[in-house]
């Protein structure tokens, strides 16, 4: 038996694709990446792309569903702050999670759904549907905390779980495009303690500020 350490697995053709994807969409959006550009930076060849993908499109779309299953990873099963057994413990928790990740350059901690939507909801249906289907997946996750502290601190009228769900994504992509405009991570972390505090405001809990 060789006494040469195992190395790592190398990731398949297709999950580099999609890592090239996520990364070159963040950093120069969707129409200024190339089927070439992300063969390139996956270290695959073209055969293999068509091999995996019909078109760049496809690719986007699929980027898309894995977006999706490693921010639920990240952002909820795997996240510390879903350890707290308060339900606005871990809602706060969650907003100051987001807040750390905003640092370095944008394409590091902005979202690549929110980035190819922003160019392919007029021009691409498949990709609208896809970005969609993301963002409401994580609002959808998010709502569950919502409703367990609005069930456990109450809320003024006309608050909904989804409602407010959504309305923190909201302030999140706004804040990564603020970050990009000025091209300082300290303009989204200052939106994200913002935010922090309206929830704050909103169920008035008697510990909090």
């Amino acid at each position: 038996m060789s006494s040469r350490p195992a190395s790592a697995p190398r990731p398949s053709a297709r999950s580099g694709l999609i890592d090239a994807a996520h990364a070159l969409v963040r950093k120069q959006g969707y129409a200024a990446t190339s089927v070439d550009q992300i063969c390139a930076a996956a270290g695959v060849s073209k055969g293999s792309f068509f091999h995996h993908f019909a078109s760049k499109e496809a690719l986007a779309a699929a980027a898309a569903d894995e977006w999706t299953a490693r921010a639920d990873a990240m952002i909820f099963t795997d996240a510390p702050w879903m350890q707290h057994a308060d339900p606005l413990d871990r809602l706060l928790a969650h907003i100051d999670f987001r807040a750390r990740l905003m640092d370095g350059p944008a394409e590091a901690f902005t979202c690549y759904v929110g980035t190819l939507v922003q160019e392919s909801f007029a021009t691409s249906e498949s990709l609208r549907i896809a970005a969609n289907a993301s963002l409401t997946a994580y609002a959808e996750r998010l709502a569950e905390d919502v409703a367990a502290a609005i069930d456990k601190y109450g809320a003024p009228a006309g608050i909904t779980a989804i409602g407010l769900a959504y309305h923190i994504q909201a302030v999140l992509q706004g804040a990564f495009i603020l970050a990009k405009a000025k091209a300082d991570p300290a303009i989204a972390r200052e939106s994200a303690a913002h935010l922090k505090r309206y929830i704050e405001l909103l169920f008035k809990r008697s510990d909090l500020p």
